[in-house]
């Protein structure tokens, strides 16, 4: 083995082998778990929209059956996703090597170029196709699973009909959603490094006052200041999240209200929550335009 590497891993590479397992399995189970709390979390952002109140112990409860069923779709989605990736890539990387391209690249400099431009664009394209699609999952198709309580599936079909109805409407959506995002990007990017420099000042302050104060007590980097490092370390990492996460917040609900307010006019249950008809007042009873006649009187037969 490399000289290179580290000799722990030279004398028991089995450790680091079942370390490096453990943590994709970690990872893997992360993103399962965080999958399904963002799928419920949408049908809950969807309530609170529509009601302009939130309530996530009572919409964890009502929503749980229609998010696992967007879990589902999700993970089955990301799977595809990936797969076509796959698919694209190896093929890709199959070409160059059934062509030879690789033994002498100097050779074949120009097909070389030109092909990884090539498939760079439709990799891109790809990755712009799922992203279009899962956008649009959460804006068209969720509310048709909170309203009507159908499958992703099922919101899919009723959609495609719906944009080859419209293709122009949805076209014009996508694209200002693009437009948007890009500006509330930039916007919330400024926002946020002003803030993250307004925090990270003090705190890299603080740490540095406290190195050099170590350092003049006599302490050095042992398990415990190494552990008490990564504790504060940590804390602030939780602390920019948190500052992060609250300053992207109006944009959060922006976009998936301007979804909302889009789809309404074009499926009716929406609508119907968004701006209900009043009932119908009674019509008055108008009294007659001319009284009662008086009883005729009675005849006597004399």
């Amino acid at each position: 083995m490399d000289s290179s590497w580290p000799p722990q891993f030279i004398q028991h590479p089995e450790h680091y082998i079942w370390l490096i397992i453990l943590l994709v399995v970690v990872a893997l189970g992360l993103f399962v778990l965080f999958t399904y709390i963002s799928s419920v979390m949408r049908f809950i952002l969807f309530d609170s929209i529509i009601t302009r109140d939130c309530h996530i112990r009572a919409g964890w409860t009502r929503n749980r059956g229609r998010g696992y069923r967007l879990f589902v779709w999700q993970l089955l989605y990301t799977l595809v996703s990936l797969a076509a990736l796959a698919v694209f890539l190896g093929s890709s990387a199959l070409l160059v090597w059934r062509m030879r391209w690789f033994d002498h690249p100097s050779d074949h400099l120009m097909p070389l170029i030109l092909g990884g431009i090539a498939a760079l664009l439709v990799l891109l394209l790809l990755i712009l196709v799922f992203s279009v699609v899962h956008v649009m999952t959460k804006d068209f198709v969720v509310p048709q699973m909170a309203l009507e309580e159908i499958t992703a599936i099922e919101g899919w079909r009723r959609l495609l009909s719906a944009l080859r109805a419209e293709k122009g409407g949805y076209a014009g959506y996508i694209g200002m959603k693009i437009v948007m995002a890009i500006g509330a990007a930039i916007v919330l990017g400024i926002a946020t490094a002003i803030v993250f420099l307004a925090i990270l000042i003090p705190i890299g302050g603080a740490a540095i006052a406290a190195i050099f104060a170590g350092k003049a007590a006599g302490l050095s980097w042992t398990f415990y200041t190494i552990a008490l490092a990564v504790i504060v370390g940590c804390i602030a990492f939780a602390l920019l999240f948190f500052v992060a996460s609250l300053i992207s917040v109006p944009a959060i609900v922006f976009f998936p209200a301007y979804a909302i307010y889009f789809f309404a006019p074009r499926f009716p249950a929406l609508a119907r929550l968004l701006w209900p008809q009043p009932p119908p007042s009674p019509s008055p009873a108008w009294p007659s335009s001319q009284p009662p006649l008086p009883p005729a009187p009675a005849l006597s037969l004399l």
